[in-house]
């Protein structure tokens, strides 16, 4: 057989499956059709069964031919399918729309409670002139640990539980300290600033999560001392939990800080009585702080004879926690139940 008269009669396969298509009303006809064409007893699979018998030299632009007939058909019975899918969906609205009706409001989103509670904290500290800083949240051993006080083999390593991405050079950070060593190596004092941020431990358990949200404060400048350091943290907790809340420091261990002080607050549930919620003591640990112990300093290239800071950290999710008392588990605030999220409107 000619390999043109193939080629012609391809064509006049294509041109008939065209004419034929637009005229059915159903999916279940176009599909049908479609297989009268290229099914297995279709015709223009027994046309296909000549190419074997054509010379070689025909074979590459009949077999092109072929190609083309069989798209130039799967795509008429597509779009076919498509227009009648979409003619329904139209005659059906038209059935059923009723234009008088009042129209339906979307559904606004609310503010995550981590974000509520992380955009209340560091409100506090930019109306006290302090600046936000942010960093990386993939970090060096050397920023993580290194500068600030943690030698290699210092057991307070141990503490962060960190998640290595690859062992001793770069991790997920455990906290956002980082933060404040890039900005004591770019700026000189005075500096005052708060890191907000996600950071990451080997933790998961009802009231620890393995990626959390930190703020960390920094003040370095001329003459501070450990007095400016409480007068900042209690004028912070007041905010945030009152003016009649009660707080105490006291002495703890930090690599960076020295001397070092977890910070108190009387708890908010049974007002110092003794309760479930603060295992009976009374007291709610909520931050941790201290003076930048001078050895970080001068590892930044900061003059420790001249300058002195404290620094502070606390956890988001704890102050949401104890701010919203009906979250009886930190994974409450990430399960994104909308449930649990309509409650908090802001």
């Amino acid at each position: 057989m000619d390999p043109q008269e193939i080629i012609n009669d391809l064509q006049h396969l294509a041109d008939r499956f065209d004419d034929s298509v637009s005229a059915l009303a159903t999916e279940q006809q176009i599909r049908d059709l479609q297989a009268s064409f290229l099914g297995k007893k279709g015709e223009i699979t027994i046309l296909q069964k000549l190419l074997g018998k054509l010379p070689g030299e025909s074979r590459k632009e009949v077999g092109q031919a072929f190609n083309q007939a069989k798209q130039r058909i799967t795509t008429a019975a597509g779009d076919a399918i498509d227009g009648l899918v979409n003619r329904e969906a139209s005659e059906y609205l038209d059935r059923h729309t009723d234009l008088t009706l009042p129209g339906r409001a979307p559904r606004m989103g609310r503010m995550h409670p981590i974000t509520l509670v992380m955009y209340d904290i560091v409100d506090v500290f930019v109306s006290m002139g302090f600046d936000v800083a942010l960093g990386p949240e993939i970090e060096t051993d050397l920023y993580n640990f290194g500068k600030l006080n943690f030698p290699d083999d210092h057991p307070a390593r141990d503490m962060q539980d960190t998640l290595f991405i690859k062992e001793g050079k770069t991790l997920l950070r455990t906290h956002t300290s980082p933060v404040q060593i890039r900005t004591m190596l770019e700026k000189p004092p005075p500096i005052q600033i708060v890191a907000p941020g996600a950071v990451y431990r080997r933790d998961d358990d009802p009231t620890h999560s393995p990626m959390f949200f930190q703020v960390e404060g920094l003040l370095v400048d001329e003459g501070v001392t450990f007095a400016h350091l409480k007068g900042v943290l209690e004028a912070f907790l007041a905010r945030i939990f009152g003016r009649d809340v009660r707080s105490r420091f006291r002495p703890s261990f930090f690599p960076f800080t020295e001397p070092s002080a977890e910070v108190d607050i009387e708890c908010i549930s049974c007002k110092g009585a003794g309760c479930n919620l603060c295992s009976g003591t009374g007291w709610l640990e909520i931050l941790g702080s201290g003076m930048v112990d001078p050895h970080v300093l001068e590892g930044v290239g900061i003059d420790p004879e001249r300058y002195t800071g404290f620094a502070f950290g606390l956890g988001v999710d704890r102050i949401a926690m104890l701010r919203y008392e009906g979250i009886s588990s930190i994974r409450l605030l990430y399960e994104n139940d909308p449930r649990f999220l309509e409650a908090f409107r802001r």
